[in-house]
């Protein structure tokens, strides 16, 4: 384990132990809730008796709403307090999972082509190079499957609301890939009234890097969206996390499929040119 997984795994057991938002399981789920929770935008198509993997989706909620859609799932988390409410949540609904404890660096542990979807929550930032968790998403899906994740927004990371200057917001970082930033937990994401917790250590993937790094490892991208679970509000007051998602929207969700027929064709073709 690197020191950028030590951290990340650290400041995840904190944050359970502090009841953060995205570690809390979902307990009052059904069906319909499930299916709204994973796909409201009806992209996966039914689910019941694929085989698929939550992806750094520790914390016992992505996790049980696809054992509610009858899904075969996998959870690979580099938390094993995230696994924990994976299993406290299971047991509440009564539905099995395989929970294994791991860096989305490193899937060796899992059998090539061998899912059907593979969901990876909001975690792609906790690590410098995002085209080596690519490369193994590639080799543990199946032809034709689906790749589906949530990530910062390459042009508004590190942006938070005290950067209000009048006007704007104010750019700070260089736009480099695999820059590293850091910034204060927004007032959202757990109670600040107790013990403090090291802040996010999140790395800069650019646009280019994320859908080149896709293409490059055989994956077509079927949509983008750069609205999630927010609703921009222009008329919310300036230096407040409801204006600046209105101006500068903070993740991106990408939906992929896994087709390197397609890009050895393409690569076929190339090869036929005049040099």
């Amino acid at each position: 384990m690197d020191e950028v997984a030590e951290y990340n795994r650290e400041r995840c057991k904190a944050l359970v132990e502090a009841n953060a938002v995205f570690t809390r399981p979902a307990l009052n789920l059904d069906p319909c809730s499930a299916q709204e929770l994973l796909d409201p935008e009806r992209r996966l198509g039914t689910v019941a008796g694929k085989d698929v993997l939550c992806l750094a989706c520790g914390g016992g909620q992505q996790s049980v709403a696809f054992a509610l859609l009858e899904a075969r799932v996998t959870v690979v988390d580099l938390s094993g307090a995230q696994l924990q409410r994976d299993r406290e949540a299971a047991a509440h609904y009564g539905v099995d999972l395989t929970l294994l404890q791991g860096d989305m660096r490193d899937l060796s542990a899992l059998a090539e082509a061998s899912f059907d979807i593979v969901y990876h929550a909001y975690s792609l930032g906790f690590v410098p190079d995002a085209r080596a968790v690519f490369r193994q998403v590639a080799r543990v899906l199946r032809p034709a499957s689906i790749y589906y994740f949530n990530c910062a927004n390459p042009f508004s990371l590190g942006i938070g609301e005290r950067d209000w200057n009048g006007t704007g917001y104010t750019l700070k970082y260089p736009y480099l890939d695999g820059a590293e930033i850091r910034y204060e937990d927004q007032e959202w994401v757990y109670d600040k009234s107790g013990a403090p917790i090291q802040p996010p250590r999140e790395f800069r993937h650019t646009l280019s890097a994320l859908v080149s790094g896709l293409v490059d490892n055989g994956f077509v991208i079927l949509h983008l969206s750069d609205y999630t679970d927010y609703r921009p509000d222009p008329n919310a007051e300036p230096g407040t996390w409801g204006h600046l998602v209105s101006v500068a929207p903070p993740w991106l969700c990408f939906w992929a499929a896994y087709r390197p027929d397609i890009l050895q064709r393409a690569d076929a073709s190339r090869g036929g040119c005049c040099r």
